[in-house]
C-alpha cells in the first residue's frame, strides 16, 4: 500500500538522489513486507519507509494503519492504547507525531470564485475588552445635538 502511493507509476526512485535506477536488496527482518532497495546512482541504502512518519519506528506498519483508523473515528488515546495493546506513552508519541506530521504536509488552500458560508459568527461588541470600548469612544467625533423645547 505505502509502495503504490509513494511510487504510483511503479517506478521507485531514490529519496536521496531521486534517481529511478535502483534495485531490490532483500526485505526488512521486523516487517516482511518493507522492501529494501539500493540506488545505483549515489549506492545509498533505503526501504519503503525511508523518508516517511514511519520510519525508524519499533511498532510494525500494520500498527500505525491500526492507529491511524481508530483516530480516524475519533477514538481517544487510552482506548487506542487498549485496543492495540500498546502503552499510553507509545499511543501518544504516536498519534501526536501523526497529527503533526499531518498538519505540516497539509496544502495551503486557495479560495477561487465565488465562496459560501453556512454560518458566519462575528463579535460585535467590546465585551472583556472595556480598554477597546474606551478607545473607540474617544476616537468618535462629538456630535452637538440641538434641542427644541
Amino acid at each position: 500500500m505505502i509502495r503504490e502511493n509513494r511510487w504510483p507509476d511503479g517506478v521507485v526512485h531514490c529519496p536521496h538522489c531521486d534517481s529511478g535506477h535502483v534495485k531490490k536488496n532483500g526485505h526488512d527482518t521486523v516487517q516482511t513486507e518493507c522492501q529494501h532497495y539500493q540506488c545505483k546512482h549515489c549506492d545509498r541504502y533505503f526501504d519503503d519507509l525511508t523518508n516517511t512518519v514511519f520510519a525508524g519506528h519499533h511498532q510494525p506498519l500494520k500498527v500505525w494503519v491500526s492507529c491511524l483508523y481508530l483516530m480516524g473515528l475519533n477514538v481517544s488515546n487510552s482506548q487506542i492504547s487498549k485496543e492495540l495493546d500498546l502503552s499510553l506513552s507509545d499511543v501518544h508519541e504516536m498519534t501526536t507525531l501523526l497529527r503533526t506530521t499531518v498538519v505540516k504536509r497539509k496544502p495551503d488552500i486557495t479560495l477561487e470564485g465565488e465562496v459560501e458560508f453556512d454560518e458566519v459568527y462575528i463579535v460585535a461588541g467590546h465585551k472583556g475588552h472595556p480598554e477597546a470600548l474606551k478607545k473607540s469612544i474617544a476616537a468618535s467625533p462629538k456630535k452637538k445635538i440641538k434641542r427644541n423645547f
